[in-house]
């Protein structure tokens, strides 16, 4: 992995995605960004036959999204991830979703998820070959400037009146 955001996934804005307001659905974000994820574990080696040769996976324990702009029918979404830190057991990452060729971010969410044992579904540490290999992903990812809004949190500012 390279010091650069990963281009982690690519899909249409389905037609069962479309709510009410004629664009894409709040729910139909979380489901394209955990696509993301899925193909952003593959790629750093988490994939199907890792799962089936270790016995272990990933469960999402925290996320914020944040709605930035919306997303029509006809639209290809594109996800960039950002590994931001790998400890024994955790991922913390960063995915930024924008129109594919589309500047202004239209989504983000940031996600940290524990690493489990699938025999006990508790939270496992890495292998050190495995752990050594997430945390030399989140260093090149560390050379980039942070992405903006994270580690936001919700809240309401008092309004001016």
């Amino acid at each position: 992995m390279t010091a650069a955001p990963f281009a982690s996934h690519a899909e249409p804005v389905r037609p069962e995605w479309i709510d009410y307001n004629g664009h894409m659905n709040v729910a139909y974000y979380v489901v394209a960004f955990d696509n993301a994820t899925d193909a952003f574990f593959d790629a750093l080696g988490f994939d199907a036959a890792w799962r089936a040769r270790t016995g272990r996976s990933f469960f999402a324990v925290e996320a914020h999204v944040r709605y930035l702009g919306e997303l029509r029918l006809g639209q290809r979404l594109a996800v960039e991830t950002r590994l931001l830190a790998a400890d024994a057991k955790r991922l913390h990452y960063f995915h930024t979703m924008r129109a594919e060729g589309a500047r202004p971010v239209a989504a983000t969410f940031e996600c940290l998820s524990v690493h489990v044992d699938m025999a006990t579904r508790r939270a496992a540490p890495f292998d050190a070959a495995d752990l050594a290999h997430a945390q030399a992903a989140a260093a090149a990812h560390a050379l980039l400037p942070p992405p903006e809004g994270v580690g936001r949190a919700v809240s309401m500012r008092a309004s001016r009146t």
